[in-house]
């Protein structure tokens, strides 16, 4: 899934890979699933967690991007206030929560606001104080465990290994844009 109506046209980031676009699905504290909807492009309802676990902050995507799920590729911004579904996020991307779903990589990049002078000596992992690391792992592990789907989690890696997989990303939906021109002129 790489069209995501109105939001396939913002681009990835404004200076990659430092900075990227973040469009949340999910404002922080909430327990309920939202998710562009490909027909309409408007945010619609996908579930409610099972748990009552609330994502620990605004939760979304990085457009223009394609993750190895078949997804964009999934953010997590540190914020002290939600935001809403659909709003737009310049984050600086400072690490990435590696995980398993469903057999597949599902790799959370976790980002600051950049505009934000709170998070403004947030550059990497280290900053990032332990216990928010500890609650966000422990979210990913157990949010789906009432839905009977479990979670493979392989731990936080810095602000580089996210760099990469942002590019990676990136090139993975150039890619496949490319694959879908080409064979609807073949």
């Amino acid at each position: 899934m790489i069209d995501r109506g109105a939001y396939a046209k913002v681009p990835a980031g404004t200076n990659l890979p430092a900075a990227v676009n973040a469009i949340v699905e999910i404002p922080k504290g909430r327990r309920s699933k939202f998710e562009v909807d490909q027909t309409t492009g408007l945010m619609r309802l996908d579930r409610y967690l099972y748990s009552s676990s609330h994502y620990p902050g605004d939760y979304g995507f990085i457009p223009q991007t394609l993750a190895e799920d078949g997804d964009n590729l999934d953010i997590l911004v540190m914020v002290n206030e939600p935001t809403f579904s659909g709003c737009l996020i310049q984050a600086r991307v400072i690490g990435l929560f590696r995980m398993i779903d469903r057999g597949l990589h599902d790799y959370k990049v976790l980002a600051v606001p950049n505009s934000d002078p709170l998070f403004a000596e947030f550059q990497d992992l280290p900053n990032v104080p332990k216990h928010f690391l500890r609650e966000v792992e422990h979210f990913f592990a157990s949010y789906k465990l009432l839905e009977g789907v479990t979670i493979i989690t392989e731990g936080w890696d810095n602000a580089a290994a996210a760099s990469v997989e942002v590019h990676a990303s990136v090139d993975r939906y150039m890619a496949e844009l490319s694959r879908r021109a080409k064979s609807q002129f073949a």
